[in-house]
């Protein structure tokens, strides 16, 4: 059956500018990406037109700057801009977070040249990014990336295959971590990589559990040519480059995992009044009662935690503690919230009739991407305890 819109949160936004925003936002939810949500992930479709939309809409750049052509927006309003996307559906909201870490190390290390010269197109051209760490044998262990790049005169000839790449085959341009240097993080580079470049192939997308709308591939750079002007930083600074990007793009992650849990929710809850059992509806029934209250208030943490570690961004401040505990609450959060609306639908939510399992399968990449939740552990215990001894 189609999905639903997304039902509206009661968010408190910082201007009345953030709140024209949500509302533009769920227009174009209700209107352009729910109604074909259900039918589009079934067949694996991927919407680029709505990416399309979205940059037209001065969606696809909100936390950058207006001079790029960004929307100038705190990360407090981005992220809820992604949880409304995500609500509405994943491969969108998730989409449009993988797109903004694809930006993040040109805007936040690039030369102003280099900020001029790309990064409008990047953030309001219709562009669409995609973001290159992970590698067939370096996924949590990212310092062992193996993808090498040579200098060769005023070029970088860059050799390797990445994995998990989200938008794989269909990006128009790759930010590139590859090893330029010693082994370990100290050797690793970061670049900007033309999708269309001479050498850069897509393998088949992998078949996946969920997301299916969202093509995810392996990349491969064969002797792919770049000139030095799109190295981003100094040699040797891309790990660093991608640990930072990570921080922000975790806080992207944890919206969408709320997104996906809210929808859920609000799945639940619209069967639950009508579903009736015993001459009653089942919203009726406590033990059942008992569970979306449960949902509700996991939900609304997690949205607090999330919220709470973008002003700290926003404000300049330390955040990547934060960061790991809102992406690891917040996916955990949306594994269990989704669970749950399955169980409630009984054997419906067991059905392709319903969203609730499509839900439950797409909130399990969650805890997945971007650092798994077993990395986000060691991430902030290091904040506590320090590292670890060896």
């Amino acid at each position: 059956m189609p999905d639903r819109a997304p039902q509206p949160v009661d968010r408190q936004l910082p201007t009345d500018e953030a709140r024209e925003l949500i509302s533009l936002v769920r227009d174009i939810a209700r209107r352009e990406i729910a109604p074909k949500a259900a039918e589009e992930e079934d067949a694996g479709r991927f919407p680029r037109e709505l990416f399309a939309l979205l940059s037209d809409s001065g969606l696809l750049g909100l936390p950058y700057d207006a001079e790029y052509g960004g929307g100038d927006q705190p990360y407090e309003v981005y992220l809820q801009v992604l949880e409304e996307l995500a609500a509405a559906r994943l491969t969108v909201g998730l989409g449009v977070s993988v797109h903004s870490l694809a930006c993040y190390a040109l805007a936040a290390h690039g030369t102003k040249e280099q900020r001029a010269e790309h990064l409008p197109a990047m953030l309001g051209g219709g562009l669409l990014g995609g973001y290159c760490l992970s590698e067939p044998s370096s996924g949590s262990d990212a310092a062992s990336l193996r993808t090498r790049a040579v200098r060769d005169g005023d070029d970088w000839v860059i050799t390797g295959t990445k994995a998990w790449i989200t938008h794989g085959g269909v990006a128009d341009f790759y930010t590139v971590m590859a090893r330029t240097g010693e082994e370990g993080p100290r050797g690793i580079t970061a670049f900007l990589v033309p999708g269309d470049a001479a050498g850069v192939s897509a393998a088949a997308p992998e078949k996946k559990m969920g997301l299916k709308g969202s093509p995810t591939a392996q990349i491969h750079f064969d002797g792919v040519r770049v000139p030095d002007a799109r190295r981003i930083g100094d040699e040797g600074q891309g790990f660093a480059i991608a640990l930072s990007s990570l921080d922000s793009g975790r806080l992207g992650i944890a919206a969408c995992a709320i997104g996906v849990a809210q929808a859920a929710l609000d799945e639940a809850v619209a069967y639950a009044r009508q579903r009736r059992q015993f001459g009653r509806p089942i919203a009726d029934f406590q033990g059942l009662r008992f569970m979306l209250a449960d949902m509700a208030t996991q939900i609304e943490a997690g949205r607090a935690l999330y919220l709470a570690a973008a002003r700290l961004r926003d404000a300049g401040r330390p955040f990547a503690k934060q960061a790991a505990m809102a992406k690891l609450h917040c996916t955990d959060a949306a594994m269990r919230v989704t669970t749950d609306a399955v169980q409630i639908l009984g054997g419906y939510g067991y059905t392709a009739d319903f969203p609730a399992e499509r839900y439950m399968r797409e909130a399990k990449v969650l805890q997945i991407v971007e650092g798994t939740n077993q990395i986000q552990r060691m991430v902030i215990a290091r904040h506590l305890a320090g590292p670890e001894t060896r």
